[in-house]
């Protein structure tokens, strides 16, 4: 448990009396979060975020008289700094509205306890207190971060080996992040994407499709023994690791159900540790806006391997904590504002001859 000086201060919003009945006890089940107020509307979400200034809200997405989407467009507008979980309904109608949210200004999401959702209410309520906690001592409770001078620019004359694949590591405000940066992404870009984002079982083909909607190559969620092909982008689904394995001329996906690693399943570290054993140096490893530290010691493997890796900086990141971890880790070649993040693939690609 993060050690802090006082309660993290907590309103809930949803328009059933059982959830958020449910919700609040889960919240305050240890004692450092304090649910100080409910709501049942948008507009209660509103009054209450301005008037309390709470340090997090949870919020559902369809309410009477002003729904969630509503709620957190008024809040923007109004300036009002506060932290917004959104609890997500496992429907196509549900997970599109929740990457809705997440563009408009809520920074996470956890599912809704609901007979849809395979997952027990203790889980629930564990991944919800990870997520409000975490960004409370993410944000306001750390130290400031050691200022590690990284060299931008040429990578060393050792490192000529042509990029053959491009591995994505990211977590809270990854969604965001992630859908400005394929965006970016030219029509033409030939290369395999591997995508690793922290996110639940049941969201991540939602997720998968809502990039595919915006990006100019083919952005999918990735299936056990599907072969990879260039100009495809994989995300690993939810709760399964994707590793990538070689079969005669092919490269096959391969997902499993393995230990959590850092926390999580799917781990970025699983998946550049299974990339490594394949293209070795020839890749781009980029790692992303996120709490904890996943990512960081395969970043480092795959540099010393002399591959590329790209950090995304502090300004452009929700929580600067993932990142941070894999610079101070030494595990970072370059570090750039998130829209500079495909340039810089770009670059260094023709640098490396491809």
């Amino acid at each position: 448990m993060f050690e802090v000086k006082k309660k993290i201060r907590v309103v809930v919003i949803d328009d059933s009396p059982l959830v958020r009945s449910i919700v609040s006890d889960l919240l305050q089940s240890e004692g450092d979060i304090e649910v100080i107020a409910t709501g049942k509307t948008g507009v209660d979400c509103v009054e209450l975020a301005e008037r309390l200034r709470p340090d997090a809200i949870t919020l559902d997405v369809e309410m009477p008289v002003m729904d969630g989407l509503t709620a957190l467009q008024q809040i923007r507008e109004k300036n009002i700094k506060v932290a917004v979980v959104m609890l997500s309904v496992l429907t196509q109608r549900g997970a599109r509205a929740t990457f809705q949210a997440l563009e408009l200004g809520a920074y996470d999401f956890v599912p809704k306890p609901s007979s849809a959702i395979k997952m027990d209410l203790q889980d629930i309520g564990s991944l919800l207190k990870a997520k409000i906690r975490g960004f409370f001592y993410e944000k306001k409770l750390q130290k400031p971060p050691k200022r590690i001078k990284v060299k931008v620019g040429n990578f060393p004359d050792i490192r000529k080996t042509a990029v053959e694949a491009v591995a994505i590591g990211a977590s809270t405000g990854g969604p965001n992040a992630l859908h400005r940066l394929f965006q970016k992404i030219p029509a033409n870009f030939n290369l395999p994407i591997f995508i690793i984002q922290h996110m639940p079982a049941g969201f991540t083909k939602a997720f998968a499709e809502r990039l595919d909607e915006f990006s100019h190559v083919k952005v999918k969620e990735a299936e056990n023994g599907e072969v990879v092909q260039k100009g495809f982008a994989y995300l690993a689904p939810g709760d399964f690791h994707m590793k990538v394995r070689k079969r005669e001329k092919n490269i096959y996906i391969e997902l499993d159900k393995g230990q959590q690693v850092n926390g999580h399943r799917p781990s970025v570290d699983v998946t550049l540790e299974s990339l490594l054993t394949l293209y070795n140096s020839g890749m781009i490893g980029i790692i992303m806006t996120g709490m904890g530290k996943d990512g960081a010691t395969s970043m480092k493997k795959i540099k010393e391997a002399g591959a590329a890796t790209i950090a995304q900086d502090e300004k452009t990141s929700v929580i600067y904590g993932m990142n941070r971890q894999a610079i101070e880790f030494g595990a970072i070649d370059s570090v750039v504002p998130l829209d500079e993040i495909v340039p810089n693939i770009i670059r260094i690609i023709k640098e490396r001859g491809n």
